[in-house]
């Protein structure tokens, strides 16, 4: 499915649309260049799911905790060379959280046995973007 966000607004409103559908142990992948909208989406969707933290990128401690209906697992792999890096931190553990929901930008891990959705976020223009979403809920 595509849909098209004119406004940070629009990016909330659809991140909170998912969020509605979402049991627990979901796998979302970001894809996205820098400043596509990654990380806004993340902020309205783990807001929608009760966390009351301020959300911020990862890109630095590789990911973060949340807490809310679903514990929420914000990576961001910006900065990973490579999966083996993953694992040594032993983050691949978080991937086999069956009530947690892991938020996976710039994704390194290659296979991921569980059901994924993925959003490809594409800028078009400064306040515009083209996001699909594949996978399922």
């Amino acid at each position: 499915m595509e849909y098209f966000s004119y406004s940070v607004e629009d990016t909330q409103r659809l991140a909170m649309e998912l969020a509605k559908d979402i049991k627990g142990g979901e796998i979302i992948l970001l894809e996205g260049d820098l400043g596509a909208g990654k990380t806004t989406f993340t902020k309205a969707f783990a807001k929608a799911l009760g966390v009351t933290a301020n959300v911020t990128s990862p890109t630095f401690t590789f990911m973060k905790e949340y807490f809310g209906k679903f514990p929420i697992y914000h990576f961001d792999m910006y900065r990973v060379s490579d999966e083996d890096e993953l694992y040594e931190l032993g983050l691949n553990e978080y991937l086999e959280s069956k009530d947690g929901v892991c938020v996976i930008e710039w994704n390194k891990f290659r296979n991921i046995s569980k059901p994924i959705i993925s959003l490809k976020i594409e800028r078009i223009n400064e306040n515009a973007r083209k996001i699909t979403v594949s996978g399922r809920i």
